[in-house]
């Protein structure tokens, strides 16, 4: 049993099994820990203001803190019940995107979908599957010391970006293929189309938006220096380690100087994605507007996709969790105004969702609606009693209405698995 606890109600032998941060940024131990020594506790407090805590494997809050600690307790409870307001605000806003002035300086019109889902799927599916090729071979000649074929690549992704041109939902429908063994090279282009989609939200020109997605696809493709007993290490990383994954944001940026052809806006990803607002990132721990508007949304998309796909020491987060927890970080981590487009641009009921209804009834959300967005379309799945449905069934939450004549809402997202339901199966049938 998990219970969201202050980091000021934090007891000796708790086992703490969350943070209210990426695992990843921090020196702890992935899978979890007992809280045993002063150098734990001084840095869970400077990393977090709470964290989870296992009450089977550890003890609950003393007795003699408890009173104090409940009405720390409810003002988490408060603050995480406004935190779902707004997100959900925001998931629903139609308002105007914000101007990217060191990128785009120019306004242009929002883009309007040129071909329909299903037309646009067939055509995606070609595209991501010679991303992965191409990726595949970048990452094998990066180990071998060869050059990255950067014009390959950037082919590879303007076809990515026309494809989210014309329709952006086909493309990131497939970012749900979440392979665990091939996470690095999936995470690359998972990051690259959902750094497209954004930048077609935030109406970026179709260079810019090339530039960006070539940055995105190979962010991390100086992780291949990084020794595979580091990558593949199931447990925590000792300091040490963790030092030496952090040289791949400059191996990184070594590989692709020497290969050449890179856009700079695209090296700008490369370099500044694993910085912080509050100067806790690295490599070179800047801050604030020292760091570059590209690197901002590097950050905002690596970490999107990293919290959300499941990893050898934890399962992945749901759309709406890794918005709520992003938001809350907005101001430590992000560029605040850019995480709140973000939030706009994805929904919190990204295609592939699966999903429960006010009715019942389980459903694949399979088509965003972009001016409603927590009215997507959904592929009904199994009925209220959890029956299969007897033939093909697509609701429209913006239209759609139960047997009472009332609103269909989505009520909750499940994990995928849930039923025997793995959403994929649902929408390539499409």
């Amino acid at each position: 049993m998990k219970k969201k606890i202050d980091v000021t109600d934090l007891e000796w032998g708790m086992y703490v099994s969350e943070l209210d941060r990426p695992w990843l940024e921090t020196p702890f131990l992935f899978q979890g820990f007992e809280l045993r020594k002063p150098e734990e506790l001084e840095l869970i407090r400077k990393f977090c203001k709470y964290v989870y805590i296992d009450i089977v494997r550890g003890p609950d809050i003393s007795p003699q803190r408890r009173k104090a600690a409940e009405q720390r307790t409810q003002n988490l409870r408060t603050e995480d019940a406004r935190i779902t307001k707004k997100v959900y605000e925001l998931a629903e806003s139609s308002a105007s995107v914000m101007k990217i002035s060191d990128i785009s300086p120019v306004k242009r019109p929002p883009y309007q979908d040129q071909s329909v889902f299903e037309q646009e799927i067939v055509q995606a599916r070609d595209v991501e599957a010679k991303t992965r090729e191409i990726m595949h071979t970048a990452m094998e000649d990066a180990a071998k010391g060869k050059d990255v074929d950067t014009k390959l690549a950037m082919s590879a992704v303007g076809r990515m970006v026309d494809s989210v041109i014309r329709n952006p939902d086909a493309l990131i429908c497939l970012t749900q293929l979440k392979e665990l063994s091939e996470y690095t090279a999936l995470h690359s282009i998972r990051s690259c189309i959902i750094g497209i989609a954004f930048a077609r939200h935030l109406v970026m020109s179709r260079d810019e938006m090339i530039a960006l997605g070539m940055g995105l696809l190979l962010h991390d493709i100086g992780t291949v220096k990084v020794p595979k007993d580091i990558l593949a290490k199931p447990a925590g990383l000792s300091l040490t380690e963790f030092d030496t994954m952090k040289k791949h944001v400059p191996w990184g940026m070594e590989i692709l100087d020497k290969s050449g052809g890179m856009p700079p806006l695209g090296m700008q990803v490369v370099q500044y994605h694993h910085e912080r607002r509050d100067g806790a990132g690295y490599p070179m721990h800047l801050e604030g507007d020292a760091i570059k508007m590209a690197g901002y949304i590097g950050a905002i998309i690596d970490v999107y996709d990293a919290v959300t796909s499941d990893r050898m020491y934890a399962g992945g987060l749901s759309a709406e969790d890794a918005l709520k927890r992003m938001y809350e970080w907005r101001e430590r981590d992000f560029h605040p105004q850019l995480v709140e487009e973000f939030i706009k641009c994805m929904g919190i009921f990204p295609i592939g969702s699966l999903v429960e209804l006010s009715n019942g009834s389980i459903g694949v959300v399979i088509t965003v609606n972009r001016m409603r967005r927590l009215k997507p379309k959904v592929a009904l799945v199994l009925t209220a009693t959890k029956q299969p449905y007897s033939q093909k069934l697509i609701a429209d939450l913006a239209e759609h209405k139960d047997a009472m004549g009332q609103e269909i809402k989505i009520a909750r997202v499940l994990p995928s698995g849930t039923y025997g339901i793995h959403p994929m199966d649902h929408i390539v049938r499409l």
